[in-house]
Parts: structure tokens; sequence; C-alpha cells
């Protein structure tokens, strides 16, 4: 059970009629879009989007959902973004000076705010919850961020690579990648490889059990239980978020701006990480499946040659990327069982002042705007009673429309989109893995 309803039943009652207001420029070359409806309730909602691919510059999100967006409005929230002068890849640095800046330009020229929330998702999770560390923000909502530190994901993600290449496909670039579209391709080909073979399966399995892939990508079926088809979600995931990061351009981004490689795995047992593993039991199952030798393979990753760090790259982005794990003011989390870049991460990232919100579904931000919607509810009430509330989560997220429960699993073809049921559910994450 998740406690009874005790938040304010007012949740869906709108307040606005008519257009907002719509200011659009730049600040010092960083472009922003500010929407304030005409009935504004004096809380501003700052939203920091996730990571952009180098190319790729969408228009200025404001929130997560389109849906959140009309309805926060019509609530009568000011809602505000900026693109960030560098908006592509690791872009934490950029945005802990552009969104300050941001704020900074409403209080003088729409007027000062009675309430700031940082808000945003993936990427733009993490970075809300570093702006509500440096920053006087009334309260922190991060939606689907690895909030356990970005040098950690970067370690798991060097550990999927690692094993792939010494197991799968030797010829892999890890760090320090000479030729990122290459590599990216010579990836993906070694992942759609080791699926065709029982052996190849086990190898994957193992790959992604340490780096903390769940093998559960299908947002709208259950958690896969038959060996070949757990594998072949986790792969999902292996051609897509980890295609870049652990092998490509987002790898590659982030040693540029650090500087060097941030990511290590001197000293690193695999034996250890495989046993604190959540998915220990498909991979033993893999290998039975596949008659092959576990022992052996850990044996060749205890004997393969590490991947040392450069010290100064470590320090860069634990600077701008590593939560310090005490917010100045209350932090709530939300994130999605199978989203494979968040989920271990929130065992390491845990307090007092933090609430964190789980939805049984897989997929990376794959939470409604109902549910997103609640969470914000969450935090007010913190944010206004000084104290956690206890609320029947589903039920209030049962109140909004089909509308507002809207999800579409993109890694299918063609996507597949589907109106979910709330799905809340009381989770208590494991110990992270990996230091």
């Amino acid at each position: 059970m998740l406690g009874k309803l005790l938040l304010a039943v007012s949740l869906l009652m709108p307040v606005e009629t008519g257009s907002p207001t719509v200011h659009t420029g730049q600040i010092e070359g960083a472009e922003y879009r500010v929407e304030v409806p005409s009935r504004w309730n004096g809380t501003l909602l700052l939203y920091s989007h996730g990571t952009y691919p180098a190319g790729y510059t969408p228009p200025i999100e404001m929130a997560s959902r389109p849906a959140a967006r009309a309805e926060l409005l019509e609530r009568g929230y000011a809602l505000a973004a900026s693109r960030y002068r560098v908006p592509h890849g690791h872009s934490v640095p950029d945005a802990l000076r552009d969104q300050p800046a941001l704020v900074s330009w409403f209080s003088g020229a729409v007027g000062p705010p009675r309430r700031v929330i940082a808000w945003g998702s993936s990427l733009g999770g993490l970075t809300s919850v570093l702006l509500g560390e440096r920053g006087r923000f009334d309260g922190v909502l991060a939606m689907c961020g690895a909030l356990g530190g970005a040098v950690e994901r970067s370690n798991q993600l060097l550990d999927l690579g690692f094993v792939v290449r010494t197991l799968l496909e030797p010829s892999l670039e890890v760090v320090r990648i000479s030729d990122v579209a290459v590599n990216e391709t010579r990836a993906v080909a070694a992942v759609d490889s080791a699926l065709g073979s029982a052996t190849g399966r086990a190898r994957l399995a193992l790959a992604n059990a340490v780096a903390g892939i769940p093998a559960w990508s299908r947002v709208h079926e259950p958690r896969p239980v038959e060996v070949v088809e757990a594998v072949t979600q986790a792969a999902v995931h292996d051609r897509t978020l980890a295609r870049s990061l652990a092998w490509g351009s987002g790898r590659a981004d982030i040693e540029a701006r650090a500087g060097g490689n941030p990511s290590w795995n001197t000293g690193v047992d695999y034996r250890q990480l495989l046993e604190r593993s959540s998915q220990r039991e498909l991979v033993l199952a893999a290998y039975r499946e596949a008659g092959v030798a576990l022992q052996d393979d850990l044996a060749s990753l205890a004997a393969a040659p590490r991947v040392p760090a450069d010290a100064s790259a470590v320090h860069w982005l634990r600077s701008f990327g590593d939560p310090a794990s005490r917010p100045r003011s209350p932090v709530v989390t939300l994130h999605a069982l199978g989203d494979p870049t968040a989920v271990e991460h929130s065992g390491a990232y845990r307090g007092r002042d933090v609430r964190q919100l789980f939805v049984n579904r897989a997929g990376h931000c794959m939470h409604t705007a109902a549910e997103e919607l609640v969470a914000l509810r969450v935090l007010e009430d913190r944010i206004s009673t000084g104290r956690w509330q206890h609320a029947d989560v589903n039920a209030l997220a049962g109140q909004y429309g089909p509308e507002m429960r809207v999800l579409q699993d993109w890694t299918t073809t063609p996507p597949r989109e589907e109106t979910v049921a709330p799905g809340f559910v009381t989770h208590h994450p494991g110990r992270f893995p990996r230091p």
C-alpha cells in the first residue's frame, strides 16, 4: 500500500483561460522561452532538457510531455526553459550557468516568483538536482535521472563495453574512440550477432548484468521471464541509449569536455559485480542454456588488461555530474523500474529530504503526464507543509483523463502507443554496485 489519500484533491481544478504570454530571446547566447498564464499562481517551473546528440536542436522543451505542459499552464504555473549555449552532449556545465540566469531574468522582467521549482528529465533530472544543490530553489523534481552520479554511470557503461569487447568483439574501442561512427556500427553488429546464438546471449546477459542494464524494454508488456526474450529486450537498450554512451558520440563528448577519460575498471572484480547484480539469476540461466562455463568467461575478464582513468577528467565529471547527496531543498525523484539509466542509481541518492517514486514499467522516462504531475504535487505539498504527506498516488493519477495517460513505446516498429493505468509501486532500490 502506498498510503492514504491526504494530498489536496484540488489537483484537477483548472484556473486559467486564454493563451499565456510568451517571452523569447537570448541571454548571453542561450536561447530561452517563458510562458506566463494570465492568472499566474506565483510558481515558476524551470525545466532542464535531456541529452541532445550533435546536430539535433529541437524547439525549446517546456515540459517532459505536451499534455503536462498544457495542464500546468491551465492551472496557472509559469513555465521557463533555456536551450543553453551548448545544448548537446553532457550539457550540465552550460545548464548550471544558463538556467539560473533565466530565473534572474524572469524575476526582473515578469516579477519575483513566490516559488521556484527546478525540474527535468534524463540528464535534465540530474541537472535539476545539481541546480537545487547550488542555487535558491524551493524544490526539485528529478525524473529518470542517473542520480548516483555521472562518474558512476560512466563506469557502468565502461563495464558494458569492456565485457562486450573481451568476450564478443575484440576490435571495439571503449575509451578514446578514434571513429565514433565506425565504433557504434561495430558495437551494434556485435550485439546483433550475439543474439543469434545461446553462447552469445549468455555473454551479452553477463555484460548487461554487470552494467545495470535491465532485461526489460517493452513499455506495454510485462517483464519477460524466458531467457531469450529477456536478453533480447536488454539488447534493445544496448542498441539505443548505450550505443552512443558506451561506444560512440556520447562517450567522446564527455571525454572531450573532461579533457580525458573519466572512467576506470582498475581493481574491479567482475565476479563481485555479478554477485551484486539484480540479474544474476538471468545470467546463470543463460549460461546453463548455452552449456558454456561462466567461470571461464569470468576468468577471461579477470585476466583482461584494465582501463585506467585520467584523474583530472574524473575531477571534472564529478564537479559537473555527481550530486552531493545533501539537497538544500526537498527533492522528489521519479523512475520507471525498467529504466536502463536510472533505478540502481536511486540507491545511492536518498535521504530525509528525498522522496523516491517508482512506476512498474519498462523504458527510459516512461512515466505518463499524469504520473509526472502527481509527483509534482507530492513535492509541492512537502514545500507547503514542511513534511512529506502520505498519498494514494495511483488514485491521484487516476483522476486524470486518458489523454494524460498515453505512452508511446519508441523501441518497437512501428512505435506502439497505448493508454496505460497509473503504475506507481513501492520499491526499494538495491545497493549501487559500482564505485
